[in-house]
Protein backbone atom coordinates (compact mmCIF):
# COMPACT_ATOMS: atom_id res chain seq x y z
CA UNK A 1 0.00 0.00 0.00
CA UNK A 2 0.94 3.65 -0.38
CA UNK A 3 2.84 5.31 2.01
CA UNK A 4 2.11 9.26 2.48
CA UNK A 5 4.93 11.68 2.01
CA UNK A 6 4.44 13.75 4.95
CA UNK A 7 7.01 16.40 3.38
CA UNK A 8 5.10 16.53 0.14
CA UNK A 9 1.85 16.68 2.29
CA UNK A 10 3.53 19.75 4.11
CA UNK A 11 4.78 21.29 1.00
CA UNK A 12 1.28 20.56 -0.96
CA UNK A 13 -0.87 21.97 2.29
CA UNK A 14 1.12 25.49 2.01
CA UNK A 15 0.96 26.01 -1.20
CA UNK A 16 -2.92 25.00 -1.03
CA UNK A 17 -3.16 27.30 1.85
CA UNK A 18 -1.64 30.03 0.08
CA UNK A 19 -4.00 29.72 -3.21
CA UNK A 20 -6.89 29.89 -0.32
CA UNK A 21 -5.44 33.06 1.24
CA UNK A 22 -5.22 34.59 -2.45
CA UNK A 23 -8.88 33.59 -4.10
CA UNK A 24 -10.58 34.62 -1.04
CA UNK A 25 -9.28 38.71 -0.16
CA UNK A 26 -13.29 39.81 1.05
CA UNK A 27 -13.69 36.99 3.38
CA UNK A 28 -10.37 37.18 4.80
CA UNK A 29 -10.86 41.21 5.18
CA UNK A 30 -14.51 40.54 6.76
CA UNK A 31 -12.88 37.60 9.41
CA UNK A 32 -10.41 40.67 10.21
CA UNK A 33 -13.07 42.84 10.53
CA UNK A 34 -15.28 40.64 13.11
CA UNK A 35 -13.66 42.14 16.32
CA UNK A 36 -16.83 42.45 18.24
CA UNK A 37 -17.23 38.56 18.05
CA UNK A 38 -15.64 35.78 20.15
CA UNK A 39 -12.80 34.38 18.18
CA UNK A 40 -14.56 36.39 15.04
CA UNK A 41 -17.21 34.34 14.41
CA UNK A 42 -20.68 33.96 15.55
CA UNK A 43 -20.19 30.40 16.65
CA UNK A 44 -16.55 29.55 17.44
CA UNK A 45 -16.70 26.01 15.26
CA UNK A 46 -16.73 28.37 12.72
CA UNK A 47 -13.04 28.73 12.74
CA UNK A 48 -12.70 24.70 11.75
CA UNK A 49 -11.86 25.82 8.25
CA UNK A 50 -8.37 25.45 7.27
CA UNK A 51 -7.24 27.96 5.40
CA UNK A 52 -6.82 30.41 8.46
CA UNK A 53 -10.50 32.19 7.92
CA UNK A 54 -14.15 31.17 7.12
CA UNK A 55 -15.53 31.68 3.69
CA UNK A 56 -18.23 34.42 3.70
CA UNK A 57 -21.76 32.73 2.90
CA UNK A 58 -23.31 35.38 -0.62
CA UNK A 59 -25.89 33.17 -1.41
CA UNK A 60 -27.05 29.38 -1.40
CA UNK A 61 -29.45 27.77 -3.26
CA UNK A 62 -29.65 23.78 -3.42
CA UNK A 63 -26.70 22.53 -3.44
CA UNK A 64 -24.53 25.47 -4.60
CA UNK A 65 -23.16 27.86 -2.10
CA UNK A 66 -21.38 31.48 -3.35
CA UNK A 67 -19.03 33.43 -1.34
CA UNK A 68 -18.65 37.05 -1.11
CA UNK A 69 -15.47 36.99 -3.46
CA UNK A 70 -17.64 35.48 -6.09
CA UNK A 71 -16.80 31.84 -5.95
CA UNK A 72 -19.03 29.21 -6.56
CA UNK A 73 -18.78 25.87 -5.21
CA UNK A 74 -20.62 22.67 -5.27
CA UNK A 75 -22.00 21.91 -1.82
CA UNK A 76 -21.44 18.19 -0.20
CA UNK A 77 -21.16 19.65 3.39
CA UNK A 78 -25.05 21.05 3.22
CA UNK A 79 -24.66 22.48 6.50
CA UNK A 80 -23.29 18.98 8.09
CA UNK A 81 -27.15 17.50 7.85
CA UNK A 82 -28.84 20.65 8.60
CA UNK A 83 -29.38 21.58 4.82
CA UNK A 84 -29.51 18.20 4.13
CA UNK A 85 -32.87 19.19 1.90
CA UNK A 86 -30.59 21.37 -0.39
CA UNK A 87 -30.44 25.32 0.48
CA UNK A 88 -33.54 27.35 0.66
CA UNK A 89 -36.15 24.34 -0.90
CA UNK A 90 -38.85 25.84 -2.93
CA UNK A 91 -41.34 24.21 -0.85
CA UNK A 92 -39.69 25.40 2.58
CA UNK A 93 -39.52 28.86 1.54
CA UNK A 94 -43.03 29.29 0.17
CA UNK A 95 -44.41 27.41 3.92
CA UNK A 96 -42.14 30.00 5.63
CA UNK A 97 -43.40 33.01 3.66
CA UNK A 98 -46.71 32.24 3.59
CA UNK A 99 -46.37 32.04 7.67
CA UNK A 100 -44.44 34.88 8.08
CA UNK A 101 -45.97 37.55 5.51
CA UNK A 102 -49.67 36.24 4.83
CA UNK A 103 -50.34 34.96 8.22
CA UNK A 104 -47.97 36.67 10.74
CA UNK A 105 -47.47 35.05 13.92
CA UNK A 106 -44.15 33.16 13.77
CA UNK A 107 -44.02 32.64 17.98
CA UNK A 108 -46.95 33.20 19.37
CA UNK A 109 -46.82 29.71 22.49
CA UNK A 110 -49.95 28.51 20.54
CA UNK A 111 -50.22 25.56 18.39
CA UNK A 112 -51.29 25.29 15.24
CA UNK A 113 -52.47 23.02 12.84
CA UNK A 114 -49.18 21.68 11.36
CA UNK A 115 -47.82 20.38 14.09
CA UNK A 116 -49.86 17.69 14.67
CA UNK A 117 -49.87 17.24 10.47
CA UNK A 118 -45.66 17.28 11.93
CA UNK A 119 -46.47 14.74 14.44
CA UNK A 120 -48.09 12.09 12.54
CA UNK A 121 -45.94 12.35 9.76
CA UNK A 122 -43.05 11.86 12.15
CA UNK A 123 -44.95 8.43 13.60
CA UNK A 124 -46.02 7.18 9.73
CA UNK A 125 -42.14 7.30 9.21
CA UNK A 126 -40.33 6.09 12.50
CA UNK A 127 -43.22 4.45 14.21
CA UNK A 128 -43.11 6.31 17.42
CA UNK A 129 -46.57 8.02 18.31
CA UNK A 130 -46.13 10.68 20.59
CA UNK A 131 -43.84 13.83 19.40
CA UNK A 132 -43.01 16.60 21.29
CA UNK A 133 -41.05 19.84 19.02
CA UNK A 134 -37.37 21.72 20.05
CA UNK A 135 -35.66 24.33 18.36
CA UNK A 136 -32.55 21.86 18.07
CA UNK A 137 -31.79 18.33 18.35
CA UNK A 138 -29.24 19.11 21.04
CA UNK A 139 -32.65 20.57 23.40
CA UNK A 140 -34.44 16.76 22.27
CA UNK A 141 -31.98 14.94 23.36
CA UNK A 142 -31.42 17.56 26.70
CA UNK A 143 -34.88 17.15 27.32
CA UNK A 144 -35.63 13.32 26.34
CA UNK A 145 -32.83 12.25 29.00
CA UNK A 146 -35.04 14.30 31.63
CA UNK A 147 -37.63 12.65 31.10
CA UNK A 148 -35.88 9.40 31.05
CA UNK A 149 -34.78 9.41 34.17
CA UNK A 150 -38.51 10.60 35.46
CA UNK A 151 -39.36 7.50 33.78
CA UNK A 152 -37.03 5.15 34.73
CA UNK A 153 -36.11 6.62 38.58
CA UNK A 154 -32.98 5.98 37.54
CA UNK A 155 -30.28 8.57 37.26
CA UNK A 156 -27.42 8.08 34.33
CA UNK A 157 -27.61 7.57 30.53
CA UNK A 158 -25.07 4.85 28.70
CA UNK A 159 -23.38 6.73 25.62
CA UNK A 160 -20.47 4.96 22.90
CA UNK A 161 -17.35 6.24 22.94
CA UNK A 162 -16.90 9.70 20.33
CA UNK A 163 -20.68 9.61 19.87
CA UNK A 164 -22.36 12.68 18.97
CA UNK A 165 -25.42 14.31 20.13
CA UNK A 166 -24.83 18.03 20.45
CA UNK A 167 -23.60 19.78 23.69
CA UNK A 168 -25.43 17.76 25.60
CA UNK A 169 -23.38 17.26 29.19
CA UNK A 170 -23.68 13.75 29.95
CA UNK A 171 -22.37 12.76 26.14
CA UNK A 172 -18.82 13.67 25.97
CA UNK A 173 -17.68 10.90 28.02
CA UNK A 174 -15.06 8.12 26.85
CA UNK A 175 -15.03 3.97 28.45
CA UNK A 176 -11.73 4.71 30.56
CA UNK A 177 -9.94 1.89 32.76
CA UNK A 178 -11.21 -0.97 34.04
CA UNK A 179 -14.93 0.07 33.23
CA UNK A 180 -14.81 3.58 34.19
CA UNK A 181 -16.29 6.68 32.49
CA UNK A 182 -13.88 9.36 31.81
CA UNK A 183 -13.91 12.25 29.90
CA UNK A 184 -13.49 13.31 26.52
CA UNK A 185 -10.01 15.72 25.87
CA UNK A 186 -11.08 19.59 25.39
CA UNK A 187 -14.25 19.29 26.96
CA UNK A 188 -15.28 22.48 28.52
CA UNK A 189 -15.92 23.15 32.18
CA UNK A 190 -17.92 19.96 32.63
CA UNK A 191 -20.28 20.35 35.65
CA UNK A 192 -20.14 17.63 37.60
CA UNK A 193 -17.28 14.43 36.96
CA UNK A 194 -18.66 12.44 33.83
CA UNK A 195 -18.67 8.99 35.86
CA UNK A 196 -21.44 11.03 38.14
CA UNK A 197 -23.94 11.05 35.10
CA UNK A 198 -22.86 8.71 32.46
CA UNK A 199 -21.85 5.48 31.87
CA UNK A 200 -19.62 4.49 28.88
CA UNK A 201 -19.00 1.68 26.36
CA UNK A 202 -17.26 0.78 23.17
CA UNK A 203 -19.59 1.06 19.86
CA UNK A 204 -19.87 -2.42 18.62
CA UNK A 205 -19.28 -4.53 21.63
CA UNK A 206 -22.43 -5.49 23.20
CA UNK A 207 -20.04 -7.23 26.10
CA UNK A 208 -18.94 -3.87 27.18
CA UNK A 209 -22.66 -2.41 27.09
CA UNK A 210 -24.09 -5.59 29.36
CA UNK A 211 -20.86 -4.48 31.83
CA UNK A 212 -22.46 -1.07 32.53
CA UNK A 213 -26.01 -2.57 32.14
CA UNK A 214 -25.35 -4.43 35.22
CA UNK A 215 -24.95 -1.49 37.48
CA UNK A 216 -28.60 -1.16 37.06
CA UNK A 217 -28.15 2.47 37.69
CA UNK A 218 -29.18 3.27 33.42
CA UNK A 219 -31.69 5.47 32.48
CA UNK A 220 -31.32 5.54 28.77
CA UNK A 221 -28.85 3.56 26.49
CA UNK A 222 -28.68 7.21 24.38
CA UNK A 223 -27.07 6.10 20.63
CA UNK A 224 -27.00 6.90 16.91
CA UNK A 225 -28.10 3.99 14.49
CA UNK A 226 -24.47 4.32 13.36
CA UNK A 227 -21.74 7.08 14.54
CA UNK A 228 -21.16 9.49 12.52
CA UNK A 229 -19.40 12.93 13.74
CA UNK A 230 -16.30 10.65 14.22
CA UNK A 231 -16.75 9.20 10.86
CA UNK A 232 -19.34 7.06 9.53
CA UNK A 233 -18.62 3.86 11.47
CA UNK A 234 -21.99 1.17 10.66
CA UNK A 235 -23.14 -1.53 13.26
CA UNK A 236 -22.21 -4.76 12.94
CA UNK A 237 -24.71 -7.53 12.32
CA UNK A 238 -26.60 -8.04 15.09
CA UNK A 239 -25.25 -5.14 17.36
CA UNK A 240 -28.33 -3.23 17.71
CA UNK A 241 -30.79 -5.64 18.32
CA UNK A 242 -28.25 -6.90 20.72
CA UNK A 243 -28.89 -3.27 21.98
CA UNK A 244 -32.68 -3.27 21.83
CA UNK A 245 -32.63 -7.11 23.68
CA UNK A 246 -30.18 -5.95 26.26
CA UNK A 247 -32.13 -3.08 27.19
CA UNK A 248 -35.19 -4.74 27.96
CA UNK A 249 -33.48 -7.03 29.91
CA UNK A 250 -31.90 -4.29 32.33
CA UNK A 251 -34.96 -2.34 32.49
CA UNK A 252 -33.30 0.71 30.19
CA UNK A 253 -34.75 2.32 27.79
CA UNK A 254 -33.47 2.80 24.17
CA UNK A 255 -33.22 6.24 22.95
CA UNK A 256 -32.28 6.47 19.32
CA UNK A 257 -30.55 9.90 18.22
CA UNK A 258 -31.62 9.87 13.83
CA UNK A 259 -30.24 13.88 13.58
CA UNK A 260 -27.50 12.65 11.34
CA UNK A 261 -28.33 8.92 10.37
CA UNK A 262 -31.48 10.45 8.84
CA UNK A 263 -29.73 9.74 5.61
CA UNK A 264 -30.31 6.14 5.67
CA UNK A 265 -33.56 6.64 4.32
CA UNK A 266 -36.85 8.12 4.54
CA UNK A 267 -37.95 7.20 7.75
CA UNK A 268 -34.27 6.98 8.97
CA UNK A 269 -32.00 4.15 10.13
CA UNK A 270 -34.95 3.05 12.61
CA UNK A 271 -36.93 2.39 9.67
CA UNK A 272 -34.54 0.92 7.23
CA UNK A 273 -33.02 -1.26 9.70
CA UNK A 274 -36.16 -2.62 11.80
CA UNK A 275 -35.27 -0.46 14.89
CA UNK A 276 -37.38 -0.38 18.19
CA UNK A 277 -36.58 2.35 20.17
CA UNK A 278 -38.46 3.71 23.48
CA UNK A 279 -37.13 7.30 22.58
CA UNK A 280 -36.05 9.25 19.57
CA UNK A 281 -34.53 12.14 18.51
CA UNK A 282 -34.38 14.29 15.16
CA UNK A 283 -33.54 17.42 13.80
CA UNK A 284 -31.46 19.80 11.96
CA UNK A 285 -32.80 18.46 8.41
CA UNK A 286 -36.48 17.92 9.11
CA UNK A 287 -37.32 22.14 9.26
CA UNK A 288 -35.27 22.65 5.48
CA UNK A 289 -32.99 25.30 7.31
CA UNK A 290 -35.59 26.50 9.75
CA UNK A 291 -34.16 25.88 13.63
CA UNK A 292 -35.99 23.08 15.26
CA UNK A 293 -35.99 19.64 16.37
CA UNK A 294 -38.08 16.92 18.05
CA UNK A 295 -38.06 13.64 20.27
CA UNK A 296 -40.67 10.86 20.50
CA UNK A 297 -42.46 8.37 22.95
CA UNK A 298 -43.79 5.88 22.81
CA UNK A 299 -47.27 5.31 24.84
CA UNK A 300 -45.18 3.38 27.66
CA UNK A 301 -42.40 5.72 28.18
CA UNK A 302 -45.42 8.87 28.17
CA UNK A 303 -47.53 6.26 30.50
CA UNK A 304 -44.64 6.17 32.95
CA UNK A 305 -43.94 10.19 33.05
CA UNK A 306 -47.46 11.15 33.14
CA UNK A 307 -47.89 8.76 36.64
CA UNK A 308 -45.35 11.16 38.05
CA UNK A 309 -46.72 14.42 37.02
CA UNK A 310 -50.32 13.30 38.16
CA UNK A 311 -48.66 12.57 41.64
CA UNK A 312 -46.87 15.98 41.33
CA UNK A 313 -43.33 14.39 41.42
CA UNK A 314 -42.10 16.54 38.62
CA UNK A 315 -43.96 19.45 36.63
CA UNK A 316 -43.23 19.11 32.67
CA UNK A 317 -45.53 22.12 31.77
CA UNK A 318 -43.95 25.35 33.54
CA UNK A 319 -40.60 25.24 36.45
CA UNK A 320 -39.58 21.74 35.48
CA UNK A 321 -36.94 22.00 32.61
CA UNK A 322 -38.57 20.42 29.57
CA UNK A 323 -39.28 23.15 26.71
CA UNK A 324 -38.81 26.82 25.82
CA UNK A 325 -41.07 29.48 24.59
CA UNK A 326 -39.96 29.51 21.09
CA UNK A 327 -40.00 25.57 21.02
CA UNK A 328 -43.26 24.69 18.57
CA UNK A 329 -43.19 27.71 17.33
CA UNK A 330 -45.66 28.70 14.07
CA UNK A 331 -42.94 29.05 11.42
CA UNK A 332 -40.64 26.32 12.68
CA UNK A 333 -43.58 23.93 12.13
CA UNK A 334 -44.69 25.31 8.84
CA UNK A 335 -41.12 24.46 7.63
CA UNK A 336 -41.51 20.85 8.90
CA UNK A 337 -44.60 20.19 6.82
CA UNK A 338 -43.09 21.54 3.80
CA UNK A 339 -39.66 19.78 4.35
CA UNK A 340 -41.12 17.19 5.00
CA UNK A 341 -44.62 16.46 3.03
CA UNK A 342 -42.64 17.88 -0.16
CA UNK A 343 -38.82 17.72 0.16
CA UNK A 344 -37.40 14.98 1.26
CA UNK A 345 -39.67 12.43 0.15
CA UNK A 346 -39.63 8.57 -0.42
CA UNK A 347 -38.67 8.86 -3.98
CA UNK A 348 -35.96 11.71 -2.92
CA UNK A 349 -34.56 9.45 -0.69
CA UNK A 350 -34.26 6.87 -3.48
CA UNK A 351 -32.53 9.32 -5.92
CA UNK A 352 -30.24 10.87 -3.37
CA UNK A 353 -29.04 7.55 -2.06
CA UNK A 354 -28.32 6.39 -5.68
CA UNK A 355 -26.33 9.28 -5.89
CA UNK A 356 -24.45 8.82 -2.49
CA UNK A 357 -23.42 5.10 -4.03
CA UNK A 358 -21.84 6.52 -7.09
CA UNK A 359 -19.92 9.22 -4.79
CA UNK A 360 -18.94 6.02 -2.83
CA UNK A 361 -18.00 3.77 -5.57
CA UNK A 362 -15.99 6.93 -7.35
CA UNK A 363 -13.70 7.14 -4.21
CA UNK A 364 -13.36 3.20 -3.74
CA UNK A 365 -12.28 3.07 -7.15
CA UNK A 366 -9.67 5.93 -6.35
CA UNK A 367 -8.30 4.16 -3.17
CA UNK A 368 -8.09 0.52 -5.28
CA UNK A 369 -6.23 2.34 -8.49
CA UNK A 370 -3.77 4.77 -6.20
CA UNK A 371 -3.48 1.74 -3.83
CA UNK A 372 -4.41 4.10 -1.25
CA UNK A 373 -4.95 2.46 2.80
CA UNK A 374 -7.93 4.55 3.42
CA UNK A 375 -11.57 3.46 3.25
CA UNK A 376 -15.29 4.66 2.42
CA UNK A 377 -18.47 4.36 4.39
CA UNK A 378 -21.75 4.87 3.01
CA UNK A 379 -25.08 5.79 4.97
CA UNK A 380 -27.67 5.86 2.88
CA UNK A 381 -27.27 9.49 1.16
CA UNK A 382 -24.31 10.04 3.48
CA UNK A 383 -20.53 8.86 3.20
CA UNK A 384 -17.19 9.76 4.39
CA UNK A 385 -13.71 8.48 4.20
CA UNK A 386 -10.97 8.11 6.73
CA UNK A 387 -7.76 7.32 6.54
CA UNK A 388 -7.27 3.77 7.38
CA UNK A 389 -8.07 0.09 6.11
CA UNK A 390 -10.44 -1.43 6.71
CA UNK A 391 -13.17 0.99 7.75
CA UNK A 392 -13.49 1.36 11.72
CA UNK A 393 -15.55 -0.80 14.04
CA UNK A 394 -15.50 1.35 17.08
CA UNK A 395 -15.01 5.19 17.39
CA UNK A 396 -11.80 4.79 19.15
CA UNK A 397 -10.96 3.18 16.10
CA UNK A 398 -12.00 5.86 13.89
CA UNK A 399 -10.42 8.66 16.61
CA UNK A 400 -7.07 6.89 15.78
CA UNK A 401 -7.58 7.38 12.56
CA UNK A 402 -7.60 11.03 12.44
CA UNK A 403 -4.97 13.05 10.90
CA UNK A 404 -4.99 16.70 11.03
CA UNK A 405 -2.97 17.67 7.76
CA UNK A 406 -4.45 15.37 5.60
CA UNK A 407 -7.47 16.84 6.31
CA UNK A 408 -6.57 20.11 6.07
CA UNK A 409 -4.85 19.21 2.77
CA UNK A 410 -8.24 17.53 1.36
CA UNK A 411 -10.48 20.13 2.72
CA UNK A 412 -8.50 22.91 1.35
CA UNK A 413 -7.65 21.08 -2.10
CA UNK A 414 -11.28 20.52 -2.40
CA UNK A 415 -12.27 23.93 -1.76
CA UNK A 416 -10.00 25.70 -4.05
CA UNK A 417 -11.47 23.44 -7.04
CA UNK A 418 -14.97 24.32 -6.11
CA UNK A 419 -16.11 21.66 -3.98
CA UNK A 420 -16.73 22.20 -0.27
CA UNK A 421 -16.67 19.60 2.31
CA UNK A 422 -18.03 19.50 5.99
CA UNK A 423 -14.98 21.39 7.73
CA UNK A 424 -15.13 18.66 10.98
CA UNK A 425 -14.66 15.40 8.83
CA UNK A 426 -14.68 14.32 5.39
CA UNK A 427 -18.48 13.82 5.09
CA UNK A 428 -20.34 14.42 1.97
CA UNK A 429 -23.97 14.40 1.52
CA UNK A 430 -26.55 14.13 -0.75
CA UNK A 431 -29.56 16.29 -1.28
CA UNK A 432 -32.74 16.60 -3.59
CA UNK A 433 -30.92 19.17 -5.94
CA UNK A 434 -27.03 17.05 -6.42
CA UNK A 435 -26.82 16.22 -9.85
CA UNK A 436 -24.47 13.23 -11.36
CA UNK A 437 -22.60 15.78 -12.96
CA UNK A 438 -21.84 16.86 -9.26
CA UNK A 439 -20.98 13.54 -8.03
CA UNK A 440 -19.04 12.86 -11.24
CA UNK A 441 -17.03 16.11 -10.35
CA UNK A 442 -16.23 15.40 -6.94
CA UNK A 443 -14.73 12.21 -7.81
CA UNK A 444 -12.57 13.88 -10.54
CA UNK A 445 -11.08 16.46 -8.48
CA UNK A 446 -10.85 13.83 -5.58
CA UNK A 447 -8.62 11.42 -7.88
CA UNK A 448 -6.77 14.26 -8.49
CA UNK A 449 -5.76 16.09 -5.06
CA UNK A 450 -4.94 12.26 -3.96
CA UNK A 451 -2.73 11.55 -6.80
CA UNK A 452 -1.15 14.75 -6.15
CA UNK A 453 -0.41 13.51 -2.56
CA UNK A 454 1.16 10.77 -4.37
CA UNK A 455 3.28 12.08 -6.45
Amino acid sequence: MTVIDRNRLASLLAAEQASYASAHPKSRAAYAAATNLFGQVPMTWMNMWSGGFPLYLDLAVGNRIHDIDGRSYIDFALGDTGAMAGHSPVATVAAVQRRMADLGGMTTMLPTEDAQWVGAELTRRFGVPLWSFTLSATDANRWAVRLARLATGRSKILVFGHCYHGSVDETFALPGPDGTTVTRPGNVAPPVPLAETTRAATWNDLASVEAQLAHGDVAAILTEPALTNIGIVLPQPGFLDGLRSLATTYGTLLMIDETHTFSAGWGGATRAWGLSPDILVIGKSIGGGIPCGAYGLTEAVASAVTRHTDSGDADIIDVGGVGGTLAGNALSTAAMRATLGEVLTPDAFARMTALATRFTEGVQATLYDLDVPWSISQLGARAEYRFTRPAPRSGEESAAAADEELDAYLHLAMCNRGILMTPFHNMALICPTTTRADVDRHTEVFREVVGSLLG
